[in-house]
């Protein structure tokens, strides 16, 4: 009872005051199918040495990604962080609330947030961004729900190359809205006839690009059927550095971008947190999902900030909040502020630029490995390779051999018929030495 101190009376007088008879009603709206039938497969309570031993026996199972030449990606990339970042977001200046309820009190955060949508609006191209969505799943759900707001309608179109965690929010979050979800069959090559999906009952499409199987996409005819039928494009991308090379999804007339973060500041981190980023037109701001901080200036002529939109459930709004989400993520945004600020414009394109040049040296030097075709025509920084045995046990087989090859698909779209593809990805931390151990091991293996 330590951490459950109410009484079975205690829990009587709520169920009571709230009107149910039992605990289980509380969860009624939950779909039958969703709901948990037994307790979690986990041990009974034990001490913190014990856990701590256990913990590190399971850490001590796995690999790290800079123990080894890594080259997995697939929505999550090993970047070189600068030790300046790390060091600056643990300075007492940033070890605030993490939440600007008090603006008037909270001018470091807001003033941080708000360089951060400075940088986020020119890196997409767009007009106005947000102060950051969780990740980007939820990021490019909660922009097909805003989709849906503007245009009144309920439909959306995923294309097949979407990455299939995306799908799968996305998917989730619409069968919950009782919205349609039109999501095209994967798209190894990016030929998909994503246009003949476009009519007068479409909210948005949504294309992701560079692509999960590492295509860049001309989004521009997209964007242009889709708004002859009143339709918005919705521009994703996992790979922010990206954006130092290729064209921003603004410059392709994209209605709403979305994007994952994590490659500007923050680790792996073992798969979160991050942080989302989310962009739009002007024009649609108040439909806008999230917090959005603004300049202005106090009573006596100073440069300030305030929260301009806020239109979370807690907020007077409440049932008319254009989204739930709590709050932003705001270390991890504080941590891509600083790295992009460290980079600049310059330092960004030279980034993308030595990322770019090592996946096609690597993907050139694959050209030698019988049993290996790169599929891409176009890429950024990353690839998928066509292998003649199961891409799964392909990476099991390198990884004995001190090399993380990558992501299988079937890891992502498992029954899909596509288990010997793999995906790739060759950041700036890859050198010469380890694209000739993934070489070799790959030969070896095939």
């Amino acid at each position: 009872m330590r951490y459950l101190p109410l009484t079975d009376t205690d829990r009587e007088d709520m169920l009571a005051r709230i009107g149910v008879p039992d605990v289980d009603a509380l969860f009624s709206d939950v779909p039958k199918g969703k709901l948990l039938k037994d307790p979690l497969d986990l041990p009974r309570a034990k001490g913190e040495l014990e856990v701590e031993r256990i913990l590190g026996k399971m850490s001590a199972r796995n690999t790290a990604a800079g123990a080894v030449p890594f080259f997995v990606g697939a929505g999550a990339y090993k970047h070189h962080v600068p030790a300046t970042v790390d060091h600056l977001i643990q300075r007492s200046e940033f070890l605030t609330s993490y939440t600007p309820y008090q603006p008037e009190i909270a001018q470091g955060t807001l003033q941080y947030l708000f360089e951060f949508q400075t940088q986020i609006a020119a890196l997409t191209g767009m007009e106005v961004a947000n102060a950051s969505m969780y990740d980007g799943s939820t990021g490019t759900a909660e922009a097909v729900l805003m989709a849906h707001r503007v245009t009144r309608r309920r439909k959306a179109v995923l294309s097949g190359g979407l990455h299939p965690h995306y799908t799968q929010v996305v998917e989730t979050l619409s069968e919950m809205a009782s919205d349609e979800v039109v999501a095209l069959e994967a798209d190894v090559r990016a030929t998909e006839d994503i246009l003949s999906q476009i009519d007068d009952s479409v909210s948005c499409v949504v294309v992701q690009s560079p692509d999960v199987f590492g295509n860049l996409r001309d989004l521009r005819p997209i964007a242009e059927k889709a708004h002859a039928h009143g339709a918005l494009l919705i521009a994703v991308f996992t790979e922010v550095v990206s954006l130092g090379a290729v064209v921003p999804p603004g410059a392709q007339d994209a209605d709403i971008v979305v994007g994952e973060g994590q490659s500007i500041g923050n680790a792996l981190n073992f798969g979160g947190p991050y942080v989302g980023l989310f962009a739009a037109k002007s024009k649609y701001i108040r439909q806008m999902p999230g917090r959005l901080c603004g300049e202005t200036v106090d009573a006596d002529g100073r440069r300030g900030f305030v929260l301009t939109l806020s239109t979370r459930e807690q907020h007077i709004r409440r049932d008319k909040a254009t989204s739930n989400i709590c709050t932003n993520s705001g270390l991890c945004v504080l941590a891509f502020t600083i790295h992009m600020t460290l980079l600049g414009q310059a330092g960004l394109s030279r980034l993308a630029d030595v990322n770019h040049a090592n996946a096609v040296k690597l993907a050139d030097a694959l050209a030698g490995v019988k049993g290996a075709e790169v599929l891409n025509e176009s890429f950024f920084n990353e690839f998928t390779v066509k292998l003649a045995k199961p891409a799964a046990e392909v990476v099991e087989a390198m990884a004995a051999k001190g090399v993380l090859a990558g992501v299988p698909v079937s890891r992502l779209l498992p029954g899909a018929g596509l288990d010997d593809l793999l995906i790739v990805a060759n950041t700036e931390v890859n050198t010469d030495e380890d694209r000739a151990a993934f070489v070799a091991a790959l030969a070896e293996v095939l």
